[in-house]
C-alpha cells in the first residue's frame, strides 16, 4: 500500500463516510488540529523521563486517535461504526490531573512558558490544545459535535 493516494490532488479529501469536502473544511481543519495536538503530546511523552506521566501521556493520545476518528466522521453517515468516547474518559483525565496537582502550590498568576526542554513542548501542546478547542467550537457552530469530545479537550 502506498502512502500517498492522489486522491487529494484537487484539494478535496474524504471524510470517514466516504463523504468528500475541501482540506478547508472546518472538520479537517478541527481533527487535523487534534492530529497536530497528538504528535505534539507524542514529542513531550519521548522527552519524559516519568514513566508514570509517560503513561497517561500515551493514554491521552489514545483518546485522541478516537476523538479525531470520530471528529473525521461525516455525522450524516450514521452506519458508520466508530469507537466510543465515554464520560469516564473525562473523569479518568481529571483525576490524573488532580494526583498531579496535589504536590504543587496553588496558582496566583500566570505561568511564563520555558525553563526546561520538557515544560516548553508542554506548554506548546498546551497552546495546540486551545487551538484544537476553537476549531472545535467554530465546528459546532455549524455542524452537530458531540459535546463530551468539548469537555475533553476543554
Amino acid at each position: 500500500m502506498k502512502i500517498y493516494t492522489k486522491t487529494g490532488d484537487k484539494g478535496k479529501t474524504s471524510l470517514f463516510g466516504g463523504t468528500r469536502v475541501y482540506k478547508s473544511h472546518l472538520r479537517i481543519e478541527a481533527y487535523g488540529t487534534i492530529d497536530e495536538l497528538n504528535a505534539n503530546i507524542g514529542l513531550l511523552k519521548d522527552h519524559v523521563a516519568n514513566e508514570f506521566v509517560s503513561e497517561i501521556l500515551y493514554k491521552v493520545q489514545d483518546r485522541l486517535f478516537v476523538l479525531g476518528a470520530i471528529l473525521a466522521t461525516d455525522p450524516a453517515k450514521a452506519g458508520v461504526k466508530l469507537p466510543a468516547f465515554k464520560k469516564e474518559d473525562i473523569r479518568d483525565l481529571e483525576i490524573e490531573i488532580d494526583k498531579m496537582e496535589e504536590n504543587l502550590s496553588p496558582l496566583r498568576n500566570f505561568i511564563i512558558p520555558g525553563g526546561h526542554p520538557v515544560v516548553s513542548l508542554a506548554h506548546i501542546a498546551r497552546t495546540v490544545c486551545r487551538r484544537a478547542e476553537r476549531s472545535m467550537v467554530l465546528l459546532s457552530e455549524n455542524a452537530p459535535v458531540d459535546g463530551i469530545l468539548l469537555e475533553y479537550v476543554n
